[in-house]
């Protein structure tokens, strides 16, 4: 009877983990359509698609944070997405989403950034650090871009590279508002959480500014979390 129970048990289990799968590739093949249908019928702006296929994706590190979806799955998708990257930076596998006009890796840097996280955080089960480092880059990094570039009017240039202070204060704001939102949830309304959510953000502001060929996919979110575990553990708020 025991072994009977047992077994359910793990088919359950089973079942319960592909139905996790099976939310987490719905979302992102409902991104990838979207995406692909702006890119059919609106060609005119590439960064546009981009940004569809940055934020939507971005947002499945949510997902497996609010169903508790096993590392070894957000590790093992990080994999196939990082390869899948890299070849349609040589073969048309995902058009419009490396159309940047500028030499950039981001896309790939993306997807490792998502496994590194999710392996590191995850297996310290602190997995909202993981999803604080992938948001701000989600959101804040994606709106900065846009805000930028359509009302980008006063510009500043770092290291050669075109920025403006409107798509700057964007990131910061946005990422502001990430940090201190998830914080909030799981810390508790802290003057240390605000302060952290804040050091973050202008951090991950700064990391962005000087980043180029797309390592801002990899230095923003990974800066970001590790930045925010560091201090929510030296001033006791971890």
């Amino acid at each position: 009877m025991a072994s009977l129970l047992s077994s359910f048990l793990d088919l359950g289990s089973i079942s319960s983990l592909w139905l996790q799968i099976a939310v987490v590739a719905i979302w992102v093949l409902f991104v990838l359509f979207i995406a692909g249908v702006v890119n059919r019928f609106s060609s005119k702006d590439p960064e546009i698609v981009r940004k569809i296929v940055h934020i939507g994706t971005g947002n499945v590190i949510l997902l497996a944070w609010w169903l508790d979806i096993p590392p070894i799955v957000g590790i093992t998708a990080s994999i196939l997405a990082s390869a899948v990257t890299l070849l349609s930076y040589r073969f048309p596998i995902l058009p419009g989403i490396n159309s940047v006009g500028r030499k950039s890796f981001g896309t790939f840097f993306y997807a490792v950034s998502i496994g590194v996280l999710i392996t590191c955080f995850w297996t310290l089960q602190q997995p909202q650090y993981a999803v604080l480092g992938i948001l701000v880059m989600t959101w804040g990094d994606g709106l900065a871009a846009l805000v930028g570039q359509k009302f980008g009017q006063h510009k500043y240039k770092v290291f050669g590279r075109e920025k403006s202070w409107e798509g700057s204060l964007t990131m910061t704001v946005v990422s502001f508002f990430i940090n201190s939102l998830i914080l909030v949830s799981v810390q508790g309304n802290f003057w240390q959480t605000w302060l952290i959510s804040l050091t973050v953000a202008l951090v991950a502001s700064a990391l962005e500014v000087v980043s180029f060929l797309g390592i801002d996919n990899l230095t923003v979110p990974l800066g970001s979390a590790a930045l925010a575990y560091v201090l929510s553990q030296l001033l006791g708020n971890g």
